[in-house]
């Protein structure tokens, strides 16, 4: 069984599990990669790391419309 975390280790676990999940962006769902984006770009350690996260956060969120808008085609498509 392993011990929790203390508190004064949060950020740096969840820095590093930030980034995990874009290390691996691909098998993750927009919404984790936007989770991770968020705390790099607050808890990054550098600030290149910070603003590669905030770009990466633009392009996931530019990418919505058109998974919705693929969605509702092939709802489309269906009938």
């Amino acid at each position: 069984m392993t011990t929790p975390s203390h508190s004064s280790d949060w950020p740096a676990d969840r820095v590093a599990e930030a980034r995990a999940v874009i290390a691996d962006v691909a098998h993750h769902s927009d919404l984790l990669i936007r989770l991770a984006c968020n705390v790099l770009a607050q808890h990054g350690e550098t600030p290149a790391e910070r603003a590669d996260a905030q770009r990466l956060l633009v392009v996931v969120d530019a990418r919505r419309p058109v998974r919705r808008a693929q969605r509702e085609d092939q709802g489309r498509a269906s009938r």
